[in-house]
C-alpha cells in the first residue's frame, strides 16, 4: 500500500501536530481505516485511533 501525496497545506496548520493533520487527513478525505494508516506509518492501531480523536477534539467535531 502506498500513500499518494499529502498536499502541504495540511501539515502547515500548527492548530494540530503533524502526525494528527496526516491521520485525520488520510481517515476523512481520502477514506483510510485506521489499520491501513497504521501499517502505512507503522504505528500502533490504537495511536492512529488517539491522534485521530485528539484531531477531533482540537477541531471541536467530537460529537457523540
Amino acid at each position: 500500500m502506498k500513500i499518494d501525496s499529502i498536499p502541504l497545506a495540511i501539515i502547515s496548520d500548527r492548530s494540530l501536530s503533524v502526525l494528527e493533520a496526516v491521520v485525520e487527513y488520510l481517515h476523512d478525505k481520502k477514506s483510510y481505516s485506521f489499520h491501513e494508516i497504521a501499517v502505512l506509518i507503522n504505528r500502533d492501531d490504537r495511536t492512529i485511533w488517539t491522534c485521530y480523536n485528539r484531531a477531533r477534539k482540537k477541531r471541536g467535531k467530537n460529537e457523540k
